[in-house]
């Protein structure tokens, strides 16, 4: 569940800040993040961050926000399964709305790594800044529809990584659309540089990860990753710690939900 954990809070920031709209749940008269086009069918982990939500109130009631949790969920999972840890800036306060037209934000695997330098440079981000939280791929899993164009269209792709993964996603779209690979081939559960190892041998399984090297842009910084396992977990923790700041809801704006799927 960690990498599922990771991606809510990305999920989250990226469209209007780090406030748990993603959270909501859509109603007869309001239409949440969770159903938009990027997040259908994709995100998952929310019962977790439910169960969290429930013992917090018991324990220490409207005090926590959601927003607080997801940004300390996504780091003690980045801890769990191997990553740098960095100490989470508390006291955001959750949205009483949501903004599905900004989920638009949310960079598409099926991008060229032009388009993710400005999709992350529109969030303050900078180039190096982008690469290291790329590395995020190195946990986690994607759906066959995600990564099917790669799988048969793609050029810069090693042959036998894609004849294997093919066996999971048949070329023809609807069929097999949620079967699931890992991002990283190598040590899919374990936090590490693995994801830009595998990137340089034309082993990323989605279009933007192989982008940032065939792209060219970036080769450097993927480069320098897969060869300091280090510095890519300081600069990872440093870009998780600024995304984590992303147009926070402090002071008396926004609300502590006491569920974090519906305003109070």
């Amino acid at each position: 569940m960690g990498a599922s954990l990771l991606r809510l809070h990305f999920h989250d920031c990226f469209v209007n800040g780090c406030d748990a709209s993603l959270l909501l749940d859509d109603t007869a008269t309001f239409k949440g993040e969770k159903t938009s086009v990027a997040n259908a069918n994709s995100l998952r982990g929310f019962e977790v961050i439910d169960n969290i939500k429930a013992e917090l109130e018991s324990l220490c009631p409207n005090m926590v926000s959601c927003a607080d949790i997801l940004a300390v969920a996504a780091r003690d999972s980045i801890v769990a399964l191997g990553g740098p840890t960095y100490t989470v800036a508390l006291g955001r306060r959750d949205s009483t709305a949501a903004n599905v037209t900004a989920t638009e934000d949310l960079p598409s695997p099926f991008v060229n790594v032009t388009k993710l330098i400005a999709a992350f440079s529109k969030k303050g981000f900078t180039v190096k800044e982008m690469v290291a939280l790329s590395g995020a791929h190195t946990i986690g899993q994607a759906r066959c529809a995600f990564f099917r164009g790669r799988l048969y269209n793609d050029t810069d792709i090693n042959a036998s990584f894609a004849a294997a993964v093919r066996a999971k996603c048949p070329g023809s779209g609807g069929s097999g659309d949620n079967n699931m690979s890992e991002l990283d081939v190598t040590t899919p559960t374990t936090f590490d540089s693995s994801y830009f190892k595998n990137v340089m041998s034309q082993k990323g399984l989605l279009h933007s990860d192989q982008q940032l090297y065939s792209g060219g842009f970036t080769k450097t910084a993927v480069d320098a990753y897969a060869n300091n396992a280090a510095s890519f977990m300081e600069d990872f923790a440093e870009a998780m710690n600024k995304m984590g700041r992303l147009s926070p809801l402090t002071g008396s704006i926004g609300q502590i939900r006491t569920n974090c799927r519906k305003v109070n």
